[in-house]
């Protein structure tokens, strides 16, 4: 008999709750951005123990806004460099592109993360700023990255869109990064079907987001709505913006899921902790280390294996289908001039397995997988 095939991601969510809360919106007539989207950011603001935050429409626009707001309070000029990791979604460094500044590849070290050497070795004058990606909600050497940069006066982006409930210490991640972005995304811990949260440390630039992320516009519908006087439409456009905001069906999703993101996360580890169990006396596969003082968010369970793509196809015959995260990105034509510039991370891109995980997963499934993977090395 056929067995029930096993997915990288399948998305949970609270329907009964999640719908009542979507209601309310309907029933209000309010779905854009107003009453929803000021609970999520207070919500998330008491929950990561952050200053700021706000809601967008995407990761993708948090990075850009972060990215370009940085570049105008510090007057960059066009081709400044950022550091960055060729082991992300190309969402990382096309923020990067997109304000006609310079990506610098840096290499990764065991966990994924930057490498604090290569990041050393890649400073030139022109940097301005490292971007830190936490893949699969492990934090590698953030530690580390972070004094570099208080010690070279850089700027530091903390690509967080696996991280949801990541904590390094006991404090969730975040707090000690110039600006934070995190993902919400359907697939994503803290799932609703695609926003973003962008947390600046600076009031000043929390303020100008919800300016740039409004087409510029310096009072928003629902300011608008909720302030007094006859002349309360009024408004002025101040700048170019970006229509990047959140809406208040996406923050309503959001708000249903962040009560229970500490409970998945606790079961994500669990499916992790199986996988630690099944797999520790296979040689042939690599685990990926955790930092030691991180209770990631385990949005990923990653190995390493040799002859990565037949593995792939045999796991698929057996109706596994796991994922790869990510190709290294100086594979691809936008990034070619990086290629051969980060040994390990071109090493890792060619064996990396993203194991299937997500919170429909049983013991009998990750054993199944574990089994399929042994068995198709």
């Amino acid at each position: 008999m056929s067995r029930a095939p096993i997915q990288l991601f399948v998305p949970t969510f609270r329907i009964d709750e999640t719908l009542e809360a979507i209601r309310e919106c309907l029933e209000k007539g309010w779905t854009g951005l107003g009453f929803k989207t000021v609970q999520f950011e207070e919500a998330f603001r008491a929950y990561a123990q952050l200053p700021h935050a706000h809601f967008l429409n995407s990761a993708t626009a948090g990075l850009h806004l972060a990215v370009a707001q940085l570049k105008a309070a510090h007057q960059w000029a066009d081709g400044d460099e950022i550091i960055t990791t060729p082991l992300t979604f190309v969402s990382t460094n096309h923020a990067i592109l997109y304000e006609r500044l310079t990506p610098v590849f840096a290499d990764t070290d065991d966990s994924l993360c930057l490498d604090p050497a290569s990041v050393e070795a890649r400073l030139s004058p022109r940097t301005r700023a490292v971007m830190f990606v936490g893949m699969g909600g492990n934090v590698g050497n953030y530690e580390a990255i972070r004094d570099l940069c208080h010690k070279h006066g850089l700027k530091l982006i903390l690509d967080a869109a696996h991280m949801t409930g990541t904590r390094l210490h006991g404090r969730h991640i975040g707090h000690d990064a110039d600006v934070t972005v995190f993902s919400f995304q359907a697939v994503k811990n803290l799932p609703t079907a695609d926003a973003g949260m962008l947390c600046w440390r600076e009031q000043a630039l929390d303020q100008q987001a919800r300016q740039w992320s409004w087409m510029g516009i310096n009072k928003d519908t629902y300011a608008r709505t909720t302030s007094s006087g006859t002349y309360k439409w009024y408004y002025d456009v101040e700048q170019v913006g970006y229509k990047y905001h959140g809406n208040s069906i996406m923050a309503a999703v959001g708000l249903v899921s962040l009560k229970y993101v500490d409970e998945d996360n606790r079961y994500r580890r669990q499916i992790a902790a199986w996988y630690d169990e099944l797999l520790e006396s296979e040689p042939r596969i690599k685990r990926i280390p955790i930092t030691t003082g991180c209770e990631p968010s385990r949005h990923l369970y990653q190995v390493l294996v040799e002859n990565r793509d037949e593995v792939m196809a045999a796991l698929n015959r057996e109706e596994i289908y796991p994922g790869v995260h990510y190709r290294d990105n100086t594979v691809y034509s936008m990034y070619h001039s990086g290629v051969n510039s980060c040994p390990h991370a071109a090493c890792a891109s060619d064996r990396l397995i993203s194991l299937p995980l997500h919170l429909r997963l049983t013991r009998e499934d990750v054993e199944r997988v574990a089994a399929a993977l042994k068995a198709a090395l």
